[in-house]
Parts: structure tokens; sequence; C-alpha cells
């Protein structure tokens, strides 16, 4: 069975809710999967926009993901949850910050990737930023999923 990743927000290629994107509530969207490898150790995921004016847009970036969990609950980088940890975006925040593409511009894709790991933690300093853990984890992946939301202002 492969790596497979959904959200009951939203489907394949569809629209996000604004509630997700920075321009509304800026709330991390619930995500669930399944068919993890079995020697899977933790998860990481990263949430980037390719159709930003400069190139690849990270919006947000988070490892340690417990090999038991099978889902990310809406809103947990609000959440006081010691295992995870998020790293910086590209807006200089360690946490989600939602879809913004500019006014104007055709729908943006907004694709959530998860990596299951084959090792329990990935550690790297405080100041990495998302993109930089990324490509540390993908050393480490056994299996990737990937769901792609759109959004416009």
């Amino acid at each position: 069975m492969a790596l497979t990743l959904i959200s009951k927000a939203f489907a394949e290629d569809e629209p996000m809710p604004s509630k997700y994107a920075l321009e509304g509530e800026n709330l991390f969207p619930p995500l669930s999967w399944g068919g993890a490898p079995d020697k899977t150790q933790s998860f990481a995921l990263i949430v980037e926009d390719p159709d930003a004016p400069s190139g690849t847009f990270c919006h947000c970036g988070i490892a340690n993901i417990p090999a038991e969990w099978t889902g990310l609950a809406e809103s947990v980088d609000t959440m006081q949850e010691q295992a995870l940890r998020f790293y910086r975006n590209d807006f200089g925040n360690a946490r989600y910050d939602g879809p913004r593409p500019p006014r104007g511009d055709p729908p943006h894709r907004y694709i959530f990737r998860l990596a299951a790991l084959d090792v329990p933690r990935v550690t790297l300093p405080d100041a990495v930023g998302a993109e930089a853990m990324w490509q540390k984890v993908k050393k480490h992946t056994l299996a990737e999923a990937s769901l792609v939301g759109t959004y416009q202002s």
C-alpha cells in the first residue's frame, strides 16, 4: 500500500477554504494519512507554493511527527504539542502561514508534501528554515505523498 495524504477541508486540486488562507483565519488545515511503510519512525511535512512570483515559497515545515500518528489536527501549529518541531517558513515564522497570492494572479497551487522517515527525529539548528529541513529529511525518506489545494485572492 502506498502512502496517501488527504484533507477533509479540500479535495485534490480543489480550492482551499479561505479560513486556511492568510487573509482568512490562517488556520492549518486538517490532514490525515495512511499506508506508511512498516519501517517508518517519524514523518515530516512541508507546504509550498510553486506559483509564487519570486519562485517556490514555503508556507510551513514540520518534522518529528510521531510514527504512530495518522494525521494533523486543524490549527496543530497553535497547540502545545511537544513532539512536533516547526521550522521557519518564508514569512519568517516557525508555524503555518496560509496562502496569500497576489491579487489578480490566477489560482496558485499549495502542495502539502508528507514524508515517512527512517529516523525518529530530525535535529537541526533553530535558525534553519523549512526548505533546509526538507532537504535533510529527503535523505531519510521511505515514502512520500502529496496533496494539492488551490487558492486565489
